[in-house]
């Protein structure tokens, strides 16, 4: 539903009211950075998550200011239009597919990004890594209910990292950091991407291989890429299938960068060994989703960024941009 472009507006300090979406946690306004705003400025967290775009509409129509959780929720050309009092968006980071900021900008919606930390998603990479490969929720959870170690033959045992292959894919801010780990455990680290330069590898003191070659001979590979057209599906039926059947796949970057269906047949057929996940397809995932009843596989929801530190960051980011954009001097703006 189309509407016309609404009318420019001034940044105003009077009775002002800013939305934070998908505030899971509860824990928006125990930050103590509220306080710098006027006291005009409105501040509602909305903890449940809002997937129907009319719900959504509807949730957020008396709002000027819309704070986004990373990309929790959808804010694309047909739910912005529907939107006359928005004139801010303040996204977590520098970044947001979810938002369609060139509506945002038709509509003279200032969209604005906050700091990052970047170094949470390198360690939850790390726990799911070893939590797959030790096998250690399957034995806390037996350990739990009056029994030891747990389970008969090679399948019970948990998998070595030193002396392994780590296959990484992607090898910018967070796959170099996780490259690096992988080299202090005393693994082999190969890497991949469609632009990775070996120039690049070097500096990183990883081993430049090809596609084929990096999902053949890893153990463990581990997924560091923007969602793009181009990456959108990378990891399908084919690349699933030139892998060992004793590796582990983890993914912290977006769901849709794997083939979903391709990779749950991969693990129910005992072609790969388990998975480490924390993106999917669908967030929240569905209660009922196949993905829940895989065996050997460790999941978690979306908690990649979701430290104390991080989220500090965030919501002291997010202050300043309102704090600028009332003033009339945004910052950190994010444009088309």
């Amino acid at each position: 539903m189309a509407t016309s472009a609404a009318p420019p507006a001034p940044p105003y300090c009077r009775g002002v009211n800013v939305a934070i979406l998908d505030d899971y946690q509860h824990v928006a306004l125990s930050y103590p950075y509220w306080s710098e705003l006027p006291a005009e400025v409105s501040v509602v967290p909305i903890h449940e998550h809002i997937g129907d775009e009319d719900a959504l509409v509807a949730r957020l129509e008396p709002f000027e200011i819309v704070v986004a959780m990373r990309e929790r929720t959808r804010l694309p050309r047909s739910v912005l239009e529907r939107l006359p009092r928005l004139r801010l968006l303040v996204t977590t980071g520098m970044g947001n597919a979810a938002i369609d900021v060139a509506a945002a900008a038709e509509r003279g919606v200032t969209v604005c990004g906050t700091p990052t930390v970047g170094t949470s998603t390198v360690e939850l990479t790390w726990a799911l890594i070893l939590a797959v490969v030790r096998r250690i929720p399957v034995q806390e959870q037996a350990f739990r209910i009056d029994g030891w170690q747990t389970g008969r033959g090679a399948a019970a045992l948990g998998g070595d990292l030193a002396d392994a292959t780590l296959g990484v894919v992607g090898l910018g801010r967070i796959g170099s950091k996780v490259a690096a780990v992988g080299a202090a455990f005393g693994m082999r680290v190969v890497a991949w991407s469609q632009n990775l330069t070996a120039e690049r590898a070097a500096e990183v003191g990883v081993e430049l291989v090809g596609k084929e070659e990096l999902l053949s001979a890893s153990d463990v590979v581990t997924l560091h890429l923007r969602l793009s057209e181009r990456t959108h599906g990378l990891i399908g039926a084919a690349e699933l299938a030139m892998m060992r059947p004793s590796a582990y796949l983890v993914n912290t970057s977006r769901g849709p960068l794997v083939d979903e269906v391709a990779l749950i047949e991969a693990v129910r057929s005992g072609r790969l060994a388990g998975l480490g996940l924390d993106v999917y397809d669908t967030e929240p995932l569905p209660p009922d989703h196949p993905l829940r009843d895989l065996p050997n596989t460790v999941l978690t929801p979306h908690l990649g960024y979701v430290s104390a530190r991080t989220f500090d960051v965030f919501y002291r980011g997010i202050v300043e941009d309102i704090a600028a954009y009332l003033a009339g001097e945004p910052i950190r703006v994010i444009t088309p």
